[in-house]
C-alpha cells in the first residue's frame, strides 16, 4: 500500500548532512575492503585498481576517473543532480585521503570485510540516492536507467559490477575474487531491497 503522507522536499541542511554522512559511511567500507586486498565495482572497484597497478591514492584516482561522467550525469539528471554527485565525488576522495591519518585498520577476516564493507557502502550509497546524489560513474547510469526503464538500479548495478570485478582477475588472488563478489553482492542487495521506485517520496 502506498503512503498517503504528504511529500516533503528536503532542506538545504538535510542535502548536506546526507552527503557527508554517506560518503564517511562510504569510505570506511572501502577502507576495510582495501585492507582486505578485496575489489568492488564502478568507479570505486575502477580506481582501486588503477592504484594496485599505479600506486596512486585511491582518493586521488576516484575523483579523475569520475569526471568524464559529469556530462552523462548534467544532460541526462539535471543540475543538482549533477552538483551533488560533484560534491559526493569530492568528499569521498577527501575522506579516503584523510582516514588513513586518524583510523587504521589491522588484520582483518576477508569475508569480515566484505560483508561489513559492502553493507557500508550500501547504506551511504543509499543515503546518497534518496538524496537525489550518486557516486558519478555507474551511479549515475543506473539511476537514470531506474528512473527512464523502470529497472531496479541494485539490480542493474550488481550486474555491471560482477563483470568489474571478474576484470581485476588479471591482478587480485581467485580466492578474493570469490570474497569480493560476495561483497558485491551484500552492497547491490541492500540497494535492490531498500530503494525502490516511488516508496520514498521526498526529493
Amino acid at each position: 500500500m502506498q503512503s498517503t503522507l504528504p511529500v516533503s522536499q528536503h532542506s538545504l541542511f538535510d542535502d548536506a548532512q546526507a552527503l557527508v554522512t554517506g560518503t564517511l559511511l562510504i569510505s570506511l567500507g572501502v577502507n576495510l575492503l582495501g585492507t582486505a586486498n578485496l575489489i568492488t565495482g564502478g568507479t570505486v572497484g575502477i580506481a582501486i585498481l588503477l592504484k594496485y597497478f599505479t600506486g596512486v591514492s585511491f582518493g586521488k584516482l576516484f575523483f579523475l576517473v569520475n569526471l568524464p561522467f559529469y556530462i552523462l550525469a548534467y544532460k541526462k539528471m539535471g543540475r543538482v543532480f549533477t552538483l551533488k554527485t560533484f560534491l559526493s565525488v569530492g568528499l569521498l576522495s577527501a575522506w579516503s585521503e584523510l582516514l588513513p591519518l586518524v583510523f587504521k585498520i589491522g588484520d582483518v577476516n576477508p569475508f569480515y570485510s566484505a560483508v561489513m564493507g559492502g553493507l557500508l557502502a550500501g547504506v551511504g550509497l543509499l543515503i546518497l540516492f534518496r538524496h537525489r546524489a550518486s557516486l558519478g560513474g555507474v551511479n549515475v547510469l543506473v539511476l537514470f536507467l531506474q528512473e527512464r526503464l523502470g529497472w531496479r538500479a541494485g539490480y542493474m548495478q550488481l550486474t555491471i559490477d560482477g563483470a568489474i570485478v571478474l576484470l581485476s582477475l588479471a591482478i587480485v588472488p581467485v580466492d578474493r575474487i570469490a570474497i569480493s563478489l560476495l561483497g558485491a553482492a551484500v552492497l547491490n542487495l541492500t540497494l535492490a531491497i531498500n530503494h525502490v521506485p516511488g516508496r520514498y517520496g521526498a526529493a
